[in-house]
């Protein structure tokens, strides 16, 4: 059992002090996956690495209905979801048009799902991505990892546990589900 899981368990059974334990253990790997995913967003990003650390951090720890973690793994999955929900919170906010939300449509290509993101892309691969968790968790957990931490397809087979083969292939059909998704989307927003 790693050091991580047992605070997670200490954590579970109300231990105050594994909480401040907890955040030394994983600081470092979660800002440097915040980092990765920042660099790939469309320049002008007013949120920092840091920041986005501590917010995803205090909405793991310190919410009404603390979630458990079994493991690091499902810690890491926990903390891309954080992350996820607070760039796309700020892509909500940004879109609003008393914050200058006015939207310029772009032709989406591949290299958007991984590369840049602009907020209308970011919102609608939010909307798909809940719509794959439906139908494919696994390839929805890799999406997650890979564009919204920016981790590589090693770091994610060993954060999943599961062999590097099975990520490419998760991401091979996410990338094409998405990809549809898309298309759909930008027939519906023309018609």
């Amino acid at each position: 059992m790693t050091n991580v899981t047992q605070i997670l368990n200490a954590m579970e059974r109300g231990e105050k002090q594994a909480a401040s334990e907890l955040l030394p253990l994983v600081y470092d790997e979660l800002r440097k996956l915040a980092a990765q995913k920042l660099a790939k967003e469309k320049v002008g990003q007013t949120i920092q690495p840091t920041a986005l650390v501590h917010d995803a951090y205090l909405r793991l720890v310190q919410s009404d209905s603390l979630e458990r973690w079994e493991n690091r793994r499902h810690f890491f999955l926990a903390a891309a979801e954080a992350m996820r929900r607070i760039l796309i919170d700020r892509a909500r906010h940004k879109r609003r048009e008393k914050c200058g939300g006015a939207i310029v449509r772009r032709e989406l290509t591949e290299d958007l799902l991984v590369v840049q993101h602009s907020d209308q892309s970011m919102l609608v691969c939010d909307d798909a991505l809940d719509r794959l968790e439906q139908i494919d968790s696994a390839s929805a957990k890799v999406t997650k990892l890979h564009v919204f931490l920016g981790m590589t397809f090693e770091e994610i087979a060993i954060t999943l546990d599961v062999s590097p083969r099975s990520v490419y292939r998760d991401w091979n059909y996410a990338r094409s589900w998405l990809f549809r998704a898309f298309n759909e989307e930008s027939k519906t927003a023309e018609g």
